[in-house]
């Protein structure tokens, strides 16, 4: 496997991964109360943009050519470490909520 398809499974991985987690806020939030509810639910708004920004990078990056590829990575690179951030800025609301009770 090249460097390049492994970046990409790499990154196709970490996706998959925070659509799990946001999956599950998005749950949570559903079922806040209502004064938490409008703060979590921006919390997911946010992250949901980053993520189709670094979806989108990924879709560049998987349709470069080889000359490109340099280039683009670091634009990726760029939109999953904007993502990163997002989701740890979302994890700590969503730590700092506690889940709806059963």
């Amino acid at each position: 496997m090249s460097t390049r398809d492994q970046y990409v499974a790499t990154l196709k991985n970490q996706i998959d991964q925070w659509n799990a987690e946001i999956a599950n806020w998005e749950g949570r939030a559903k079922e806040a109360k209502r004064a938490v509810k409008t703060g979590l639910r921006l919390q997911v708004k946010s992250v949901n943009a980053q993520r189709e920004l670094a979806r989108y990078n990924l879709k560049l990056l998987e349709a470069a050519s080889t000359a490109a590829w340099d280039d683009m990575r670091s634009g990726a690179d760029e939109a999953f470490n904007r993502m990163q951030a997002a989701m740890k800025d979302a994890r700590s609301h969503f730590e700092a909520s506690p889940p709806p009770a059963a």
